[in-house]
């Protein structure tokens, strides 16, 4: 069964080539290609939040490894070389990690915003797809403090 559904799902793919582009082109000429325009610039935006979202994933990774080194080799010791001004490592890390996770819901949502606004038919609909793109849901509102606060905490942002 999986193998029928996988070779039906490989005849869907070799069928959507440019040829099959082409042909849905001509079958409906409300096909814009001003629409294509926009949805490759809101594509290269998605790929440059995805970007973003990959490069703090790998940040509360390394956060998370340098904890577990400063646990190793201090142990129980509160006595710790600051790595910031004021946050211990550990709360950076939950900081990080916190918004990590809310960015990374909301870069979902953005996909799925980006995968299916072409396709709406009804302004309704599209129209709702901008109120998620723009409203943001998945960050709290305390993202943007803690994210200044990391920036202080880094001495990225001057007091």
């Amino acid at each position: 069964m999986k193998i029928s559904l996988l070779s039906r799902d490989k005849i869907e793919l070799e069928s959507s080539g440019l040829a099959a582009n082409d042909a849905a082109e001509k079958e409906h000429p409300e096909y814009s290609r001003e629409l294509e325009a926009l949805c490759e610039e809101l594509q290269t935006t998605l790929d440059g939040l995805t970007k973003i979202q990959m490069k703090m994933e790998k940040l509360s990774s390394t956060t998370k490894g340098v904890c577990e080194l400063e646990d190793y080799h201090y142990g129980e010791e509160r006595k710790r070389p600051p790595l910031f001004h004021t946050w211990p490592t550990a709360h950076f890390y939950e900081v990080s990690r916190k918004l990590s996770d809310m960015y990374g819901r909301e870069l979902r949502l953005k996909r799925v915003v980006v995968e299916q606004l072409a396709h709406a038919t009804d302004r309704d609909l599209a129209l709702s797809y901008l109120s998620m793109w723009l409203h943001q849901p998945y960050l709290e509102g305390s993202s943007r403090l803690l994210l200044e606060s990391m920036l202080l905490e880094t001495g990225h942002r001057a007091l």
